[in-house]
């Protein structure tokens, strides 16, 4: 039972804990805001909601030790997490209490972050926050997130763009015979980076026209500069993805050309860094290089655009929508997933719709003298 007592100048409002002991909540000027309070008490304590205010004064620190022993991610995602929350949410709520994190105090830090940080970073950073936030509200350490509904875009932002077939040829023709490969698996599966430069011979089966991404090790992380193979980024993103005809050929050419364990390698033949490929083989082929005769050919262009890429030509491609998700290692979430099934017929479909665009795009729709988007 919660009652309402005289304190100082206002009132309070004590309770009885579960423990036995007393808790007491200040700071009430009249009492009748002290009296609501108590039955709002009461009412949280018969439906369950009721929090202590104690398990609140956890420091977001100690909290933040606690969930990561809990959670589960990729060895990249968790250097992520580990990056945004020594750089950026331990330094300025790390000895707060978890419910003195106001709503206020929230909005104005992420108004800080935006000075500073892409915009794309700053969403990250947030969504990490409210994930821990979110947490604590679930094991009651606090009774809401303050990161709820949180505005995280400005809205303004372009939306990413995909590449047609004839630009993923004219891509892969300005780089070398292994990267070339790289570019149009990459365009043509929907495969992450970290699962393209993972990859490895065992993992292709290309008598049956697939490769399979593997629980343990299939994905390549950087970490502190360290490169090791490792699960990739979700369990979803366990599956066996089916190539086109025209790229188990190319990848059979390709498995005869190279006597590595992994499928793609970097230019001295070690494992592949996503840095130096960016600077030394994809920025010249999209952004142009005027010493090699390279004119600009698709400006902006990221090498994750390739898997927008591949869930756009699915897209047009009438894919049902679950064949899309197993496809790109997602997860359909609610009844539809729960329900929905991939069948021959979808993959048919989807394998027909990309071995049809390679050999528009090799032909009838290159153009010869276009060098510009």
């Amino acid at each position: 039972m919660a009652w309402v007592e005289k304190h100082g100048p206002g009132f309070r409002v004590r309770y009885r804990l579960a423990d036995g002991s007393l808790g007491t909540e200040t700071g009430f000027d009249d009492i009748t805001s002290a009296r609501n309070r108590a039955k709002d008490i009461e009412s949280e304590k018969r439906n369950g909601r009721f929090v202590d205010p104690r398990a609140g004064q956890t420091r977001l620190a100690e909290w933040v030790e606690v969930w990561s022993d809990a959670h589960d991610v990729s060895p990249g995602t968790w250097a992520k997490y580990r990056s945004h929350l020594r750089n950026h949410i331990l330094p300025r709520f790390g000895d707060d209490a978890v419910a003195d994190i106001s709503r206020m105090a929230v909005k104005a830090w992420v108004k800080s972050l935006r000075r500073k940080l892409a915009e794309p970073t700053v969403a990250d950073v947030v969504t990490l926050l409210s994930q821990l936030l979110g947490e604590a509200m679930e094991e009651n350490l606090i009774t809401a997130n303050p990161c709820r509904k949180l505005r995280l875009h400005s809205g303004d932002q372009p939306e990413r763009p995909h590449a047609r077939p004839w630009q993923v040829v004219r891509l892969g023709e300005r780089c070398g015979d292994n990267e070339r490969v790289l570019i149009v698996t990459a365009a043509y599966t929907g495969l992450r980076w970290g699962e393209l430069a993972g990859l490895r011979w065992p993992s292709l089966h290309l008598g049956h026209g697939t490769i399979k991404v593997d629980a343990r090790t299939g994905a390549l992380h950087e970490i502190g500069g360290r490169l090791e193979l490792g699960p990739p980024k979700t369990p979803a993103s366990v599956r066996t993805v089916h190539l086109p005809e025209f790229l188990i050929k190319l990848l059979v050419e390709h498995r005869a050309d190279t006597d590595h364990e992994h499928v793609f390698t970097g230019v001295d033949g070690g494992l592949m860094r996503r840095t130096n490929f960016r600077r030394r083989v994809w920025l010249p082929a999209v952004d142009g290089h005027r010493r090699r005769g390279w004119a600009p050919l698709f400006p902006g262009l990221h090498f994750h655009d390739l898997r927008h890429t591949h869930k756009t030509w699915m897209i047009e491609d009438g894919v049902p929508e679950i064949a899309q998700c197993r496809r790109l290692g997602h997860r359909m979430d609610g009844v539809r997933g729960r329900y929905s099934h991939v069948t021959q017929a979808m993959t048919d479909q989807l394998l027909e719709g990309m071995q049809r665009r390679w050999e528009q795009g090799d032909a009838d729709l290159y153009p010869e003298n276009s060098e510009t988007v």
